[in-house]
């Protein structure tokens, strides 16, 4: 962490901040509009300052961060964590998202390729036996 820094590029800062695993994720992600600054979307070369809020959208999750520090490095993941803090209005949101996913009902799907028996009990509910 380099607090003599004013500004950073945000692909830099999202990997830095461990969001993304490369750089190249993390500009992929800005590009598909998944990150935001104050609703606009931002493009790689970006700057991003000490303050600034960022919307980070991952699946279904949505995160909401107030940048804390800037770095240009890639460190631990307790460094990394100290780069940000989560709005308490996202950490809300996204219980309530995980709780309603826990809610649901699991579907168990058998993926495996069927054995002999498999495959032939499925021709025969195909042909209607």
């Amino acid at each position: 962490m380099n607090s003599s820094l004013e500004r950073v590029r945000i692909d830099k800062w999202l990997w830095a901040a461990r969001f993304y695993k490369t750089r190249q994720a993390s500009i992929k992600a800005l590009k598909n509009s998944q990150i935001t600054l104050r609703k606009q979307s931002l493009k790689p070369a970006t700057n991003v300052k000490v303050g600034d809020l960022l919307s980070i959208k991952r699946g279904l999750h949505k995160l909401e961060v107030e940048v804390l520090a800037l770095s240009e490095h890639r460190g631990s993941a307790t460094i990394a964590q100290t780069l940000y803090r989560e709005t308490p209005a996202s950490i809300a949101d996204n219980k309530a998202l995980k709780d309603q996913l826990a809610a649901q009902p699991k579907v168990d799907i058998d993926r495996r390729k069927p054995d002999k028996r498999g495959v032939r009990s499925h021709r025969a509910v195909k042909r209607g036996e």
